[in-house]
C-alpha cells in the first residue's frame, strides 16, 4: 500500500512539474549537397541538389525540384581538367539530373584510374566548392564467394552469402561494398564501410549482408539472399575521407529515432560549406549463381 501511495505521489509531482517547452528554429538557407564519385575505368558522376528544410515534406516532386542545374563542374587528374556536362535520366516518372563527361570535349575527358588523385571544383551562385579524393590500389582481394543455408528456421530458401578475402599487409586499407540481386541495381549494405585494424594482412571468411535501398522498410530476414538468385558483389578500396563520410553517415542513419543515441557530425570532404562528399572507388566485381 505504501508503495502504491508513493508511486501515486511521484506521478502527481511529475504532472505538477510538467512545463511546455517551445523551440523557435531559425530558417536556414539551403546548402549545396554534393554526391560525387569516380571509379576505376568509369567516368565521373556528380549529383548536385539543394538541402531541404527540417520540416519540409519529402516527395518525388520536392526531390525533383531540389536538383541544381546552374552550376559549373570541373574535374582534374593533375594533368587534364575537364568541364562536366549536365544530363538527365528518367526514374519512376521523374527526371534525375547529374553531371558527367562532356562527349563533345573528349580530348580533356578524365577516366578513373587506380592509384590516382582527383580534384573536383564546383562554381554555383558566386561561390566555389572544392574537394579531393584518391582512387587507391586494390589491396583487399576477393578469393572466393560461396553460400550456405541461412540460420533461420522453416525458411529453407534463404541463404547467407559468404566471402573469403585476403587483406594486404599494412594498416590503412578501407573498403566499401555493394551487392546486386539478379537485375537490381547495386545497393550498399546497412553498414557498408570497414577498415583493416582487425584483419590486417590476413585471409578471412565472413558473411556479406545483402545491400538494401534505404528508402524501403526492412523485413526480419533482409540480409539474406534466396535460392536461385544471381548475386554480384562490388568490393571497393576507398580512401580515408570516403570511409569517414560513410562511417559517420551510416551511424547517423542508424541513430534516427533513437532517443539514447549521441549526436553525430557527418564528416564531409567538400570545402566551402557544402554537404556531401567526393569519393574515389577502386572496384572489383565477383558474381555467384546460387542454385535452386
Amino acid at each position: 500500500m505504501r508503495i502504491q501511495v508513493a508511486l501515486l505521489s511521484l506521478l502527481l509531482l511529475l504532472v505538477a512539474c510538467e512545463k511546455t517547452v517551445t523551440f523557435n528554429l531559425n530558417e536556414v538557407p539551403p546548402k549545396l549537397v554534393v554526391e560525387a564519385t569516380i571509379e576505376n575505368g568509369q567516368q565521373p558522376l556528380v549529383y548536385l541538389s539543394r538541402s531541404l528544410g527540417y520540416f519540409s515534406s519529402i516527395s518525388p516532386d520536392s526531390i525533383a525540384a531540389s536538383f541544381v542545374h546552374d552550376a559549373e563542374v570541373y574535374i582534374s587528374n593533375g594533368t587534364r581538367t575537364h568541364k562536366l556536362k549536365e544530363y538527365s535520366i528518367r526514374i519512376g516518372g521523374y527526371n534525375a539530373f547529374y553531371f558527367s563527361t562532356d562527349s563533345a570535349s573528349l580530348l580533356t575527358a578524365v577516366t578513373g584510374e587506380l592509384n590516382t588523385t582527383y580534384d573536383l571544383r564546383i562554381v554555383w551562385q558566386g561561390k566555389e566548392y572544392t574537394a579531393r579524393t584518391h582512387i587507391p590500389r586494390i589491396t583487399r582481394q576477393i578469393d572466393s564467394l560461396y553460400w550456405k543455408p541461412a540460420p533461420v528456421g522453416n525458411i529453407p530458401y534463404k541463404v547467407v552469402l559468404m566471402i573469403k578475402a585476403t587483406d594486404a599487409p599494412g594498416y590503412g586499407d578501407y573498403i566499401r561494398y555493394f551487392t546486386s540481386q539478379n537485375s537490381d541495381p547495386f545497393y550498399p549494405g546497412l553498414n557498408s564501410v570497414f577498415d583493416d585494424q582487425v584483419i590486417d594482412g590476413t585471409t578471412y571468411e565472413i558473411p556479406v549482408e545483402r545491400g538494401v535501398p534505404r528508402f524501403n522498410s526492412l523485413g526480419e530476414n533482409y540480409s539474406f539472399f534466396d535460392r536461385g538468385d544471381t548475386v554480384t558483389l562490388k568490393l571497393c578500396n576507398i580512401d580515408k575521407a570516403t570511409y569517414d563520410f560513410w562511417r559517420t553517415m551510416e551511424f547517423s542513419y542508424s541513430s534516427i529515432g533513437n532517443p539514447f543515441s549521441s549526436p553525430t557530425k557527418v564528416l564531409s570532404n567538400i570545402s566551402g560549406g557544402a554537404l556531401g562528399y567526393f569519393g574515389g572507388y577502386a572496384a572489383q566485381y565477383r558474381r555467384l549463381v546460387i542454385p535452386q
